[in-house]
Parts: C-alpha cells; structure tokens; sequence
C-alpha cells in the first residue's frame, strides 16, 4: 500500500516534532485566526526516542486540548486564565490546555494592568538600607541574619511569589508565537506532568529581596529565588526552541554590597526535587551568570533514580556556571555549542555528588583565557563519560580535545571516565562534532521555528 504524506505531517517533520493530532470534526478551534503553521507546532507533541522525556508514554502536552481551553494570551491575567483561572490552584488543574503567547507578558503585571515595581511587593517593615545596615558583616558578623528586618524580607519574598511566580498543572503546551517574551516571571511546573514549553523568550526574572547568605563561600554571596523555568517533582517535560537571558538587566550591572555582587538573578532552567524526565533541546541561553541546577541537595535520598535530563542542540553563548551542574541524575548532553569566556566564567560541566553525565560530541568555542582544563568542575562526583569534543580557542583553529584528560592532568582528585551508562533516547544520529556550530547557531532559540 502507498503512503502519502500530508501537508501536516510534512510540516511537523521540518519543525522536528510529532505530527499533529487532527481536531474533531465539526468543532473549531479558538485559535483558527491563527496561521496553519502556528496551530500546527501548538498540537505537536515529543518526537519519539527524542531524549529522557520521551521514555514510556511520551510528552504530548496539550495537544489534545480542547477547543475551550485553547486560548491565546496576551497579559498576566489572561495567561493565569488560561491555565485554569486561579494562580494559587493551577498546578492542580490536569486538563488538556494549549496557550499561545502573544507579544509579551509581564509578571510585574497587576490584576487591573497596572505595572508594579520593587516596592510594591516590599512588606512594610522591609528597607533595603535598614536590611544594609542590620546585617552589614563588620556589625552583624557572619552569621545568618535573624530578626524583624529578615523577617519582613521573607514576607516581603512571598509576596513576590504570589505576583511573579505562574503555576502550570499537567498537560499542559505554552507556545509563544514570533516575537513572544515572558518577562519579570517564573514558569513553575510543580508536581506536574506532561508539560510543553516552546518558542519563548524568557527576560529578567529578577528578584527584588535577595537574600545575604554569610556562610555561602568563603566571603559570602547574595542569592536570589527566582528561576526563569522551574521543574520540580514533575516528569515528561519539553522544553524546546527558547531563548534565556537577563535582557536590560544583567548582574553584571547589579551594585556590590558588602563586598559581593548583589545578585538579583537564578537559574535559566533548574531541575529540583526530584522531578525527571526532562528534554531541553534547540534552546539558547545568553549572558547570563547561573544557568541549569540538576538536583537542589547533596542529600542521598528520593533524589537517586530521578534527575534524568537530556539536553542536546542547546547554544551556551556568554554564560558563566552551571551548564549544567548535576547531581544524581543520569544527564546526557550532546551536540551542543559553548561559547565562553570573559573574566567572570566559572566552569560548564558541573559533576556532582553520584552524578551520571554523558557528554559527547559538543563543541567549545573559547576565549584565549579559557583553559579546556577548566571547563569541567568537582562539585563532589566521581566520573562522566566525555567523548568527541571539539575546542576552538581565541584565534586557534578548532581540533579535537580530551577535557576529561586535560582536566585530570591539572586537577586532583581524577575523575574516572565512565558514568555507568549509555544513553539510548537519542532520536537522530549524532552531527559530527565540527557541524555542531554550524546548525546550532542559526537554529537555537525562539522565534527559529517556522510559525
């Protein structure tokens, strides 16, 4: 028998996802002013065999949803609407929704659309220069702060969550059409399943009651709560063609207070509590300081057997930690581009306590201060498997490059060079390492995909 390849098929194998379910007949689809293609990438679900979330049933998010519950949004109200009318009762909302983004949502938004500020989240017992003053190290030592002060600023903290914070339940797609930013806000997808997020930029979700941290480090730091995506005790999630930055607002241009950055920022995309089943792929994160968190504790605990991530075709461009650190999980990355450097970069591959991470065929483009030895970091694991690694440095033709070797010949303790796994959930074949930037640049972030 014959087989002929519709139009949606053939449009979904060149967005790279599954094909879309067909809608029921007779029944339109809120979204039909729409273009084709746009409504096509809303109801397309996880390639077969594409990373960690596609194991078992797969990750479709709402691509079944219903006509009632395909919205298009375009402010903070209408997003929390469409994801089941309750911000403080959406993680729990189940049914099958599909939610396009339309221009930008700000999570600084109010109820009314008034835009709201720092200060007007601030409980009214909380100053920043008093916080400045109480807990200065030469007045308060360095201990953690305690008191009324630090009180005001955790309550002061919750009224943030409430405003900036967005819940997402199970079943779940959120797809931004071109030009489409969520800024100032968190996505927190919190014992939830089935979730997809695509083509979205995400800009600034800032923090405006960091906390000081005295025994963080051996000077201190500044830490700040609010990640752009949070995943925690969640599985089968996609999180595919997104750009991550700090916009206007990066750290670099925080002020310093008791002598370390003020840090107003978090994590891109951190994977905590033990959720897993996660693909990050195509997706571009850019200047920004601390990226993807696998695993929140060193704890043996309910951890072991989750954290299971695969991220691959993901551009790394001016970022500094993080990318990822890993702890416990089996995380396979490959086919990625890093382009590193500047004076403030920490490491990329971050190898924690029982961490199983499989690298292979990722290519590093470095500044001439960059040492290849440097890119890996001991954050108390044991080994990763490294293989096919290309470095291109300063002005240095690219060549391949063991990392796992030039980071053992000048760091000690070694690591060993096997992680204790394959991976198997892989739905292409690997690109020769030297293509990597070649594909990966051009195509990585929102607003790649033909919609």
């Amino acid at each position: 028998m014959r087989r002929t390849l519709t139009g949606a098929t053939v449009v979904a194998l060149l967005l790279g996802a599954a094909p879309a379910p067909a809608m029921a007949a007779g029944r339109p689809d809120p979204a039909d002013r729409l273009s084709w293609s746009a409504r096509q990438l809303g109801r397309q679900a996880l390639p077969e065999r594409d990373g960690w979330a596609a194991e078992g049933a797969g990750t479709t998010g709402g691509s079944t949803a219903a006509p009632e519950r395909t919205r298009v949004v375009r402010d903070r109200a209408e997003l929390i609407a469409a994801l089941g009318g309750d911000n403080a009762s959406n993680a729990t909302d189940a049914t099958p929704k599909l939610i396009y983004v339309d221009g930008a949502v700000d999570g600084f938004e109010g109820p009314d659309g008034t835009p709201l500020g720092c200060t007007d989240l601030a409980d009214p017992e909380y100053r920043l220069d008093a916080y400045l003053a109480a807990y200065d190290p030469a007045v308060w030592g360095r201990v953690t702060p305690t008191g009324p002060l630090e009180e005001a600023r955790v309550r002061s903290v919750a009224n943030q969550t409430r405003q900036t914070q967005i819940n997402v339940g199970s079943n779940t797609t959120i797809v931004g059409l071109r030009g489409a930013r969520l800024t100032g806000l968190t996505l927190m997808i919190d014992r939830a399943s089935n979730v997809i997020v695509r083509n979205l930029t995400f800009a600034d979700a800032r923090d405006c009651f960091p906390a000081w941290s005295p025994t963080d480090g051996e000077s201190g730091n500044w830490n700040s709560q609010y990640d752009q995506i949070s995943v925690r005790r969640s599985e089968h999630v996609w999180i595919d063609h997104n750009t991550f930055t700090d916009g206007d607002n990066p750290d670099s241009a925080q002020p310093t207070y008791f002598g370390r950055p003020y840090q107003v920022h978090d994590g891109s995309l951190d994977v905590t509590h033990t959720a897993s089943l996660v693909t990050a792929s195509w997706n571009r994160f850019t200047g920004r300081d601390k990226l993807m968190l696998i695993g929140s504790s060193n704890t043996v605990g309910p951890d072991v057997g989750r954290l299971k991530v695969t991220l691959h075709h993901n551009l790394f461009d001016g970022v500094l930690q993080r990318l990822p650190r890993v702890r416990f999980g089996q995380v396979d990355v490959y086919n990625n581009h890093y382009r590193l450097g500047g004076d403030a970069f920490e490491y990329a591959l971050g190898v924690g306590v029982q961490s199983a991470i499989y690298a292979q065929n990722n290519f590093f483009t470095l500044d001439a201060a960059v040492d290849p030895a440097d890119l890996l970091y001991d954050w108390g694991g044991t080994a990763l498997t490294e293989r096919g690694s290309w470095v291109r440095r300063g002005a240095g033709l690219a060549r391949p490059v063991d990392l796992l070797a030039a980071y053992n010949a000048v760091h000690d303790p070694d690591f060993g060079a096997d992680a204790g796994w394959t991976p198997t959930l892989r739905r292409d074949p690997l690109l020769p390492t030297p293509l990597v930037p070649l594909l990966v640049g051009p195509l990585a972030g929102a607003d790649r995909l033909p919609i």
